[in-house]
Formats: structure tokens, sequence, C-alpha cells
């Protein structure tokens, strides 16, 4: 046998694509498929994989229709058909570690091994993270070739790596309150390709979403509501616990964001003392306050310090807080620096690490803090060469107010020397350009579904360039970085999904589902892994687990689908 490094081929037809494949140079012999039904069990080697085990069989049964005979800790006899996990580095040691920073803070190994042969399943690798990577690829393979509750696999060799460490969403429950079932379900979609990351974006002008102890109003008040006459709610200490324990137990670490000092007109709303003394403050449009957080008035840094203690300490999993530090208009440049370092002193004196969007380039950021990148330099400077951007007629036309315009002009034209500035102090970028990974973008396509082409014109933000389901993959994230030429440069890849369009779940998933297959593509697979006809006819039977769990999706005219409902005996 040899490795090849090749794209998903149609005998391993999953996403992300995997990386290496074992290839015979013979032909396929009579008996090199396996069985996969309710007489096989799942034997489990080692007793720390026995929480993966029960996931696979419980995700097996709702993905596939395909009811596993349960897990036992003790092989049977050497003849039975079994899908078996164990420990182990076989073949894994020429595997690439994932380039980047993991959002668990730990060095933890993805690399994994499958092996399907006529005498049953293995996965293996040396961590239990690594065998439930392995089984979602097993996960895969048997959704897609499931019928009357059987799946016949064939003869493959696979071993498998990440390319980046930090694979995430981040997902605004401020605009518009997303409950625990639905960030829940987000979690299982984020589990079944391979991202280890979601970002909840906590807070903002619209709504405040977590407890504070102390702080009171923040919830009862600031979170009272949400975009327009949406119902708002937050998320009890109970709740997150129960996030955290939930996204944890499927190898996903939830990162907690306050944004600050500006999206601060719900704090403002809950505690009036808190707005600077002279303000537009609370005045927002289109999600965008021109009121931010003053470092020199009053309660200010008190506050500061106890939100990041809060959050610190209900989101147990995380190494990081993300402190926002975006889009804080007409604020001076020294109070916003002065703002953004002592808010990563807070976040660093309760022992974890710093993430921001772009913008805390400006402050006093080092190697251990992550910038988040998110305005394309490229985008910015064709508006500001041709003027289009503070126009009546540009971009922004009819969701900004005319007087914000300059200052928002003002703000993108100092964003031109983010990266480069955080790449000079050595700060790790966390890639998130927003013409490839922002999923609020209106969907480019036609769907093959009447109804959605009448909800793709309302859901996703307008004054956005559409996107069709092609475009978001064919990218590559090292590419679209300024200042970055490989790999090493990112902490990894993370997509974002505003919701200031989104009214409902319904409508979050609309978003959400083809593209989180597709940027789990780019976050896991090898550079230059993915082409188009390849990658479409790899997603094109992912409905099938997408129908069984009821998760809304966009029928993009580009595939030609496979659902549930073509599966023989569903």
């Amino acid at each position: 046998m040899s490795i090849h490094a090749v794209p998903a081929v149609p005998a391993v037809p999953v996403i992300p694509a995997v990386r290496h494949v074992d290839v015979d140079t013979g032909a396929p012999a009579p008996g090199d498929t396996v069985r996969i039904h309710s007489g096989t069990p799942v034997v489990v080697l080692a007793h720390e994989l026995l929480g993966a085990a029960h996931r696979f069989v419980a995700d097996v049964q709702r993905d596939a229709d395909v009811a596993l005979a349960g897990v036992r800790q003790q092989p049977g006899h050497p003849t039975d058909i079994a899908v078996t996990l164990f420990l182990g580095d076989e073949g894994l040691a020429d595997l690439p570690r994932a380039a980047g920073v993991r959002a668990d803070g730990t060095d933890g190994d993805e690399r994994h091994g499958v092996q399907i042969t006529a005498a049953g399943v293995r996965v293996w690798g040396t961590t239990p993270e690594a065998v439930h990577r392995g089984l979602t690829t097993v996960r895969q393979l048997i959704t897609a070739a499931a019928s009357d509750g059987t799946a016949v696999l064939e003869r493959v060799r696979v071993l498998d790596a990440p390319r980046f460490a930090w694979r995430g969403l981040s997902l605004d429950v401020a605009r518009t309150f997303h409950d625990v079932d639905t960030v829940r379900r987000v979690v299982d979609m984020l589990s079944l390709y391979k991202l280890n990351v979601l970002h909840l974006h906590l807070t903002d002008d619209q709504g405040w979403r977590v407890e504070v102890p102390g702080w009171p109003l923040l919830t009862e008040i600031g979170g009272a509501g949400a975009t327009g006459d949406r119902p708002g709610g937050h998320y009890t200490r109970a709740d997150v616990t129960a996030l955290v324990r939930y996204a944890a137990e499927r190898f996903v670490t939830l990162v907690p964001e306050v944004d600050m000092p500006g999206h601060a007109s719900a704090v403002f709303h809950a505690y009036p003392e808190l707005a600077p003394v002279v303000t537009d403050g609370g005045r927002a449009a289109a999600g965008v306050s021109i009121g931010n957080l003053d470092p020199d008035h009053g309660p200010t840094l008190r506050f500061v310090d106890e939100v990041v203690a809060a959050v610190a300490a209900q989101f147990s999993t995380s190494a990081f807080v993300h402190i926002g530090g975006d889009e804080t208009f007409g604020m001076p440049d020294e109070a916003h620096a002065r703002f953004v370092d002592h808010a990563m002193a807070a976040v660093k004196r309760h022992g974890r690490r710093v993430v921001g969007w772009q913008e805390i380039a400006r402050a006093g950021v080092g190697p251990d803090d992550l910038v988040q990148y998110w305005i394309e330099p490229e985008s910015v400077r064709g508006h500001l060469a041709d003027g289009t951007l503070a126009s009546p007629e540009g971009p922004l036309a009819g969701g900004v107010p005319a007087d914000l315009l300059p200052l928002i002009t003002q703000a993108l034209t100092t964003a031109l020397d983010d990266v480069p500035r955080a790449v000079s102090k050595g700060a790790p970028i966390l890639a998130s350009p927003s013409t490839r990974l922002y999923l609020d973008r209106p969907h480019g396509e036609p769907s093959t579904d009447v109804a959605q082409d009448l909800l793709r014109g309302r859901v996703g933000l307008q004054y956005y360039p559409a996107v069709t389901l092609r475009e978001f993959v064919e990218w590559d994230p090292v590419d679209e970085t300024p200042q970055v030429d490989d790999d090493a440069g990112l902490a990894g890849v993370e997509a974002a999904v505003w919701c200031e369009t989104v009214e409902d779940r319904d409508e979050l998933e609309f978003l959400l589902l083809p593209r989180l297959a597709g940027v789990g593509e780019k976050a896991w697979a090898a550079s230059g892994a993915t082409t188009w006809d390849d990658y479409a006819d790899r997603l094109a039977a992912q409905p099938v687990a997408w129908e069984r769990r009821g998760w809304v999706w966009f029928r993009s005219s580009l595939v030609a689908w496979r659902t549930f409902r073509d599966v023989p005996g569903a």
C-alpha cells in the first residue's frame, strides 16, 4: 500500500475532505464491503472512549436511521463484525499537527485513523477527541450509504488531521435571542463538520444575554428585548453550565464575547449611570451605536472587571474571553486603547487569554492575544477610492444615517492598518474575512424551492453582495489574510452569522446550511484539497441527516441534492 494526499473520492463521501487515503493498486474484490446494521456493536477498548461511543450510536440512529447494537467494552468472537474504537498512533506520526491555537488552551491531538474492511470498522487516535473526529467520518459514511436500516460500506483506510486548530462559528444571540435548544442544534451542526468552537456574541446594542452578579438589570432590562419587536431573553447560569457541558461532550468549546466599549446601548438602558456624560449614546441605527463605554467615567472600569469575572467563571472550558473592541465610532483612539488595555488585563487576571476583533490591535496586544480579522482592505480601498462608501448610493445607503457615514469612513480607513499592526506585534490572526465567512450574506443562487427564493430576498443583509455556495468554498484562508504567508500565521478560521435580518430559528438555519459544511471544509481540509465538482458531490448526500434532524436548509440550485426521501425505506 501507499499513502497519497488526495481530495476526497467517491469512496470517501464526507465533509470535510480527508487528508490521506490508502490506495491499493488492484481493483476491489468481492467481499471488500462490510454491512453495518442492527446487529453491529461498537466495541470500546479504552474506558475514556465510552462517551464518544454512546454519542456515536445515538447520532447514527438519528442521522441514518441505523440502530446499532449498542456499546460494549469487551471484544466478541474474532469473526464478529463490529465498530472497534481504541487509543493508538498507528500510521499517524507522519500527519501534520494542526496550525494555530485551540480555544480550550490545550495541545489536543485530533489526528486519527479509520479502516473499513470486510472484517469490520476500526477507529483510532491518541485522544478521545481524535476518535470522535474519526467516528464523525464513519457516521457520515453510514448516513450516505444507509438503506432500510443497513449501510454497506466500501473498503477504505483513512488517515486524517485538521489544517487549523481553531475552527469556529460566531453566533449573534444579541440581535435575536436564540434559546438553549437552538444553541444545542448549532453545536450539533458544528460537530458534524468537525468545527470545534462556538463563539457566542452575548452582548450588543439590542440585548444583553448573560448574568453578571451585582448587575441584575443587565438581563432584566438590557436583555428584555432584541431587534425590533423580537422577544428578548438571556441565559441563566444554569443554562450556561448546561450548554458548556453539552458542547464539551461533542468537543466544541464555547467562547464568550462581551462586546465593549462599543455596542453598549443595552448597558446604558439598564444602567444609565454608565453612559458617557456627553454622548449621542443610546442612538443606534442598523445595529451601529455611537455611544461607547468611557474608561474615565464613573464605575466603568469596575463594571468591566466584574463582567469579565462573570463570563470567565461561567464559560469554564474556554481558555479565552472575547472582548469585542470593534466599531467604536467617534471614540478617541487613545481612550479606545486604554479601555482595551484595561479589559485585556482583567481577562488575564482571571487566567484567560484575550481574543478581540481586529480593532484591538491598536492597543497593547502581543503573542498571547488573538486578533480577529474581518475588515477586508481591498474592499475598503475600493470604496474609499471611488467615494461610494459615504455616498447616498453606497452600500450602507438606507441602513445608516447620513451623519454617521463620515465616522464609519474614518473607522474603516484606520482599520486598514489593523492586521499589519497585529502581525508586527506578534499576535496570531483569527481569519474571519467578511466576504468569505460572514454567513448572513444573501444566498446568491436560486433555490429549487420557490418559497425559499422569496425568503432569500429578505434574510441576509441586503447591502452585502449575494454570495453563491460555490463562492463560499473557492478560496483559501491564507491567501485572503493580509500579511500572512502560510498556515503558521493564523490562529484559525471562524465564520460569523449576524442576526439583523434573522427573526427565528428557521431563518438562522436557512443561513447556516449548507454553508457551515463549507466552513468545515476550509478550516479542516488541506490547502488545495477542494474542487467545486468534488465538493458538490460530497455535499449532495448531506441533507439526509439534516432532514432527519429537522434542520432547515437552503436548497441551492447548484447541487444535485439527495434527501432522506430518496433513501429506500425512509
